[in-house]
């Protein structure tokens, strides 16, 4: 592409400068010329002045004025814009979204659809190499298909949202744009330029998972705050009505009171603990977490509660080999919740185990750990290979869960039937919670229980690799 070049509108003509300076010298030799006429007493020094301008001004200007000052800034030949090839490889290369160029091939071979270019982000993402690929090895969403095939086949370019599978749902934005065919790309010799097409992949977890936040967090606060709302309510109007002069029974609606809004704050509190995970779960943690030092912070922190229940706790933790990865707060509230349900669901005099598994496998983080019980998969990772786990598993001797209740354990506010009042009052998010850490976490969470004999719930985390092998990592597979 050539860039024309005008002379601006503002720049002086190039006879300008010729002009002004001989008008100046010209009016300066009349003035000089008339007062030697009407001043004889200076008459001789006016002439030598007039002819010393008019000789200066004409040495000044005896060349042609050239234009080169005010002249375009090319003249000779039109510039030609060379796009830098390399410069765009790297733009291509570095971008944060998954971006790939696709062939099309034949219009009714679907397997001829191929990525030609694929870069880092989309390297990352899906089993692809820099060269390209098979389309349908890659992607498998009939809409994002469809709409490649438009692009290549109808030239349309098109937006389609869609949701990708597997433990940890990702929602994408996918934007198909054809590109200009390739003589320089041919369909395996038959003599002609492929169509082309640039998809480009954009992550948009992060913003449905807000939205779908803000409008989970006020459906559920206002159907769970309704309740203690109502109670302070009316206890409130009866603490002004008939009961203001019994202090007896002041006191006793006070205290109800102080439950109540001690159970709200707790609501809020697990809610935007909840919100806060859901946000976060497509992001896997980076750090490194001792299961088992862990595991024994949590014991020490609830032996208080345990021993006015009169609960005995019985640990089996091991020492050293629990090194997990993830985030060591998030661990230690899974741990918590499962200690806190087993209390609840424990009568005085009874016993809770919890024990460490070390180095476990897929398979067997799901093993049955009670006779004659009904086991279920509340959470499973994807499968991958080589992965190893640390299991932690919490038992109760309490009264059990028939099988039918097991499914709906970690869904929000979900209570079992005859077991919503007395002493094992709660929020109803704590199984939610711990499903949701578990998933961010890439574990595996089941659980076991059978009438009369309690309930066993087991958390995997993945195990962290060896402190060894991976300093002796070189620097760039690290990053």
């Amino acid at each position: 592409m050539s860039y024309e070049t005008q002379q601006s509108p503002v720049a002086p003509m190039a006879t300008s400068r010729l002009w002004t300076a001989g008008a100046s010298g010209g009016l300066s030799v009349i003035i000089m010329l008339v007062l030697a006429v009407m001043q004889p007493a200076v008459a001789g020094w006016m002439v030598m002045g007039a002819v010393a301008v008019a000789f200066t001004t004409w040495f000044v200007n005896r060349r042609p004025v050239s234009g080169a000052i005010y002249a375009p800034l090319a003249t000779e030949s039109p510039v030609e814009a060379k796009g830098d090839t390399g410069l765009m490889t790297d733009v291509f290369e570095a971008s944060f979204d998954p971006m790939m160029i696709i062939s099309g091939g034949e219009a009714d071979d679907i397997a001829g659809r191929r990525i030609l270019l694929a870069n880092a982000a989309a390297r990352e993402l899906f089993p692809v190499s820099a060269a390209g690929g098979l389309l349908v090895s890659v992607i498998r969403e009939p809409t994002v298909l469809e709409a490649i095939d438009d692009a290549l086949f109808t030239g349309e370019a098109s937006r389609v949202d869609y949701v990708s599978g597997g433990a940890q749902e990702r929602h994408w934005r996918a934007q198909v744009h054809p590109l200009p065919e390739r003589e320089g790309s041919l369909f395996e010799g038959q003599g002609r330029p492929e169509a082309l097409v640039l998809l480009t992949l954009k992550d948009e977890t992060d913003l449905r998972r807000i939205e779908r936040m803000r409008v989970d967090f006020l459906a559920n606060a206002s159907h769970e705050l309704r309740t203690p709302l109502a109670s302070l309510s009316g206890f409130i109007e009866t603490l002004k009505g008939h009961a203001k002069d019994d202090p007896k029974a002041r006191d006793k609606f006070l205290d109800i009171m102080a439950a109540q809004a001690e159970r709200m704050s707790r609501l809020v509190a697990d809610l935007l603990s909840l919100s806060r995970i859901e946000l976060n779960e497509h992001i896997a943690p980076d750090g490194r977490v001792d299961l088992s030092r862990a595991t024994s912070d949590v014991l020490d922190a609830v032996s208080v509660l345990s021993r006015e229940r009169q609960v005995t706790v019985e640990a089996d933790l091991g020492i050293g080999g629990a090194d997990v990865t993830g985030e060591r707060d998030e661990i230690v509230q899974v741990v918590q919740n499962l200690v806190d349900n087993a209390l609840k669901y424990s009568s005085a005099g009874g016993k809770i185990e919890v024990t460490i598994e070390r180095d476990r496998t897929l398979d067997e983080t799901f093993q049955t750990r009670m006779a004659d019980s009904t086991r279920l998969s509340l959470v499973t990772p994807d499968r991958e290979q080589g992965a190893r786990y640390v299991v932690v598993a919490v038992r109760d001797h309490g009264p059990g869960m028939a099988r039918e209740y097991l499914p709906r354990l970690t869904e929000r506010f979900y209570r079992i039937e005859g077991q919503k009042s007395g002493e094992r009052q709660g929020t109803g998010l704590g199984l939610a919670i711990v499903r949701h850490i578990v998933i961010r976490h890439r574990g595996a969470l089941s659980v076991e229980s059978a009438l009369g004999s309690g309930a066993l719930f087991a958390a995997a985390f993945p195990l962290a690799p060896d402190r060894k092998s991976v300093a002796a990592q070189p620097i760039e597979e690290i990053f």
